[in-house]
């Protein structure tokens, strides 16, 4: 037996409901009371003191509610209240339950005394116990303990509870806490796992709790486990599922898919036409009131023309017409309030939103144009492409819609099909326009019929308007037409060969207008060969020349002319004829040989050489040609011999066995087969020559001279040899100036001071040290004195030390007049030195080796060793030299 004692409990909403859970020990009843507080929504606080039963057996049990009309019990062991139930002026109320076994038919009775709670109301909140075993007999007599299946009910929590947290739910417990300490845990979403901490629970006495409001539009509902374990960790329970489930509030108001509906219903519908369809969404559960949405119309700008001209379901936001009238010509859209309110659409407890729906009326054909007026216009003769008149309509519908666009017809006054009305597509005008020439003289006016239609029908039931068509007179104004050449071009034929000053024909031109009198005048515009003129007054055409049919200005034996008639109007006007004239071929032109130049071999084969002729002419002034050798001179019919092949050819072969290599000029008479054949003797050029195996001409050379002569090839070989003896002369003599160039570039100039000259250069050297040169190779060798010779004292910067160059060696001068010579070639060989300073080759020169007899220039006054020295020898050498003797034989010049 197992004592239960069950506390108050207050939902939410703080009434107080009663909730009892009882769970028997033994497996007869494992629930005995249950609340469900949507029943109990009037019952007061209750209590239960004491609950005792007898066990029944384990089999399936039947339960009945005595005799009392306030409760009953379901077939799981539940109680439930019938209705509202008030016990403040009773104490108690007693409720008997029995408990039948339906295969032993066993009963049980189970008395449960239910009395007011006087304590203050608190919360109270059921008690969940783990399944107990049930003892199963096994087949040998033996007993053992099965856990037993239980479907927990799901726990219900308002969201958005504003009381106290953490609030009670539910108590766990386990039967075998009294026996041993227990620890309570639950798993799960919500607990353990994201998101944690929303649902704690007490370790020692079970106590489930909430830590915070729940959002059921964020979680609906949570799935956790409870578990029951020892001191140790040893599971002493199967865990149990138990399911919260957040019961939905209405907190949300309904929300508008968009900001602004946009739909559109053409002009005309009838009423009961679907328009557009708005939709909102409420984040509330759908399944209850709170997320069940009504629509409505709040208002409709303009109210043109009826007030209610749309109407929408309520439930499902699809907007329809209710009444007719809808033009777009008078209203081009309606704009409505559309409102939602959840709670099914109640005012007082629904929430409500708007949104703005824009119903634009679209467009119908059901306006034909109509013309504004009759139309004029006028149009010069032989004029196209010309605009005469624009047509205007107005049409109601929609600009720039097949609607609006309008198509225009003639449908009279036009049979010949000289006009035609495009459409201007910006401002739909029609656009009158001339498409083929009209003639001032054969019509003056017009009057067309002109009908205006759009580009799609008019709607069924709208008939056409009486001002869909207008009348367009046009006046055809005159013009100064040009003069006419008929026929143009005229053809003639005339044989070639006509004398100057023939009459051909005569060409004349007419005046289209008929109503004016003007003067033609005719002019020549185009004469390629000038053979013809026109008189300016009659028209009539003769010759100026003779016709030539072989002229190149005749193409396929016609000849073209052109020419000008022009009247006297203002401004005046002219034409253009062309005359065609076909030449037919008379025998003017003799034959001449083809080809004209031909080569043949010093010893020809027997084939010889085939000519032809050429005739300007056509048959029969032409071929069969006669072919015949002249007479004179009289070596040709000696030498050659020509045979006739047939009417077009014949054969020109060598008589004799060898002829000479050259050219030879043999004269053929042709005549041709005209009416009054005409003969030529024209000249065939043989060119004789050397000839290979294959009959090919070699010695071409040889034929040249032949050609050429002996006294012209002398005559060109003498030039040649007097141009070859002037251009040798001519180079003798430009090498000699050179010489002499360089020879005068050495020597210095008399007008100038020596001694100035040798200071400059010796800022290139090392200082008075470097003043002693060896002049000995300025003098003969052989007049030195060898006590004389002073080693001059060379630079350290002439260059490099590591290489000595070795100058070649050169003779001594064999006159001082060859003094220029020596100095050429010591420069010439100080330049070629690859180890000569760049800076100063002259300095190179200076340094003739050792040896040298003469003295330092660093003063021209120093005493030498070799005592006084005679310079007179230095006058020998040229006035150049002249001016250093004078200095160093201390003469007064």
């Amino acid at each position: 037996m197992l004592l239960v004692s069950v506390q108050p409990w207050t939902p939410p909403t703080h009434t107080c409901r009663g909730l009892t859970y009882f769970t028997p020990a033994k497996p007869l009843l494992h629930q005995l009371l249950h609340s469900r507080p949507g029943l109990w929504s009037d019952l007061e606080c209750l209590s239960v003191s004491t609950v005792s039963f007898e066990d029944c057996g384990h089999k399936t049990v039947w339960f009945k509610v005595g005799e009392s009309s306030d409760f009953r019990v379901s077939e799981e062991g539940v109680v439930y209240t019938l209705r509202h139930l008030s016990l403040v002026e009773q104490n108690t109320a007693s409720l008997m339950v029995y408990a039948q076994d339906l295969l032993s038919k066993q009963t049980c009775l189970l008395s449960l005394q239910v009395k007011p709670n006087n304590t203050t109301l608190t919360q109270q909140v059921p008690v969940i116990l783990f399944p107990w075993r049930s003892p199963v007999v096994r087949g040998d007599g033996t007993v053992r303990r099965v856990k037993r299946d239980w479907v927990i009910p799901p726990i219900n929590v308002p969201e958005n509870s504003r009381g106290q947290f953490p609030e009670d739910l539910v108590r766990i417990r386990s039967d075998r806490d009294k026996n041993r300490m227990l620890r309570y845990s639950v798993t799960g979403p919500g607990a353990d796992q994201p998101p944690t901490g929303i649902f704690i629970i007490n370790p020692i006495s079970g106590q489930l709790s909430v830590t915070k409001p729940l959002d059921r539009e964020h979680i609906s509902n949570f799935h956790l486990r409870a578990h029951a374990v020892d001191l140790n960790g040893n599971q002493v329970e199967n865990p149990i599922d138990i399911v919260i489930n957040v019961i939905d509030q209405n907190d949300n108001r309904p929300e508008f898919t968009h900001t602004t509906f946009n739909g559109s219903v053409p002009e005309g519908s009838k009423p009961g036409s679907f328009v557009m369809t708005v939709t909102a969404v409420d984040k509330d559960d759908p399944k209850t009131a709170n997320g069940m949405l009504r629509y409505k119309i709040l208002s409709q700008n303009p109210q043109s023309p009826s007030s209610n001209m749309f109407t929408i379901n309520n439930r499902t936001g699809d907007i329809i017409t209710v009444a007719a009238g809808l033009d777009r010509e008078k209203v081009t859209q309606y704009t409505l309030i559309i409102q939602a309110t959840d709670m099914e659409g109640t005012p007082t407890y629904g929430l409500s939103n708007t949104a703005t729906t824009v119903i634009r009326i679209s467009d119908i054909n059901d306006n034909p144009p109509e013309f504004t007026t009759d139309f004029f216009g006028e149009v010069h003769e032989n004029r196209v492409n010309v605009i005469v008149s624009n047509l205007t309509v107005t049409d109601k519908d929609q600009p720039h819609t097949p609607s609006w666009s309008a198509v225009y017809r003639i449908i009279d006054g036009d049979s010949t099909g000289r006009f035609s009305v495009p459409t201007d597509p910006s401002t739909n005008e029609g656009l009158l326009t001339v498409v083929k020439p009209i003639d001032f003289e054969l019509t003056r006016t017009f009057t067309l019929t002109v009908e205006a239609e759009n580009e799609v029908s008019l709607v069924q039931g709208i008939p056409p308007h009486r001002q869909s068509t207008a009348t367009v007179s046009i006046q055809i104004l005159d013009t100064n037409e040009s003069p006419e050449f008929s026929p143009n071009p005229k053809s003639i034929k005339l044989e070639e060969g006509l004398p100057a000053g023939s009459l051909l024909t005569t060409f004349t031109a007419q005046e289209p207008d008929h109503f004016k009198y003007q003067i033609v005048r005719y002019s020549k515009l185009y004469d390629p060969a000038n053979w013809l003129e026109i008189d300016p007054v009659s028209g009539r055409i003769s010759t100026i020349a003779v016709l030539d049919r072989e002229s190149p200005y005749v193409k396929n034996n016609q000849y073209n002319v052109t020419f000008m008639a022009s009247d006297s109007g203002v401004p005046p006007a002219s034409g253009t004829g062309t005359l065609q004239i076909y030449l037919l071929d008379i025998n003017d032109n003799a034959p001449h040989v083809l080809p004209s130049e031909v080569e043949m071999c010093e010893r020809p084969d027997r084939t010889g050489i085939n000519i032809t002729a050429n005739d300007p002419d056509l048959n029969p002034n032409a071929g069969p040609f006669a072919f015949e050798l002249a007479g004179r001179p009289s070596d040709v019919r000696r030498n050659w011999t020509l045979s006739r092949l047939n009417g077009e050819y014949a054969q020109l072969q060598l008589r004799i066995g060898f002829l000479t290599s050259g050219f030879y000029e043999i004269p053929v008479m042709i005549t041709d087969s005209g009416n009054l054949p005409m003969s030529n003797t024209s000249h065939l050029r043989v060119k004789v020559c050397q000839c290979d195996h294959h009959g090919d001409c070699v010695d071409m050379e040889r034929i040249i001279a032949a050609g050429l002569g002996t006294g012209a090839i002398i005559a060109i070989l003498i030039c040649i040899i007097i141009l070859l003896v002037l251009v040798l002369l001519f180079v003798m003599w430009m090498k000699r100036r050179d010489k002499e160039r360089q020879a005068k570039q050495l020597l210095i100039d008399p007008e100038d001071d020596v001694r100035d000259n040798i200071l400059k250069y010796d800022e290139e050297g090392g200082g008075e040290e470097d003043q002693d040169y060896d002049l000995s190779q300025l003098q003969q060798p052989d007049a030195l004195d060898p006590d004389c010779v002073k080693v001059g004292i060379r630079r350290l910067d002439e260059r490099p030390l590591h290489f000595d160059h070795q100058y070649p060696v050169r003779s001594a001068a064999p006159h001082p007049g060859d003094i220029g010579d020596f100095i050429h070639e010591g420069l010439k060989a100080a330049d070629n030195d690859p180890t000569a300073p760049p800076y100063d080759s002259l300095l190179v020169f200076d340094y003739e080796g050792s040896g040298s007899t003469a003295g330092s220039l660093s003063s021209l006054h120093s005493s030498s060793s070799c005592g006084d020295q005679d310079y007179d020898y230095l006058g020998d050498w040229g006035p150049r030299f002249r001016k250093l003797a004078d200095l160093y034989g201390g003469g007064e010049d």
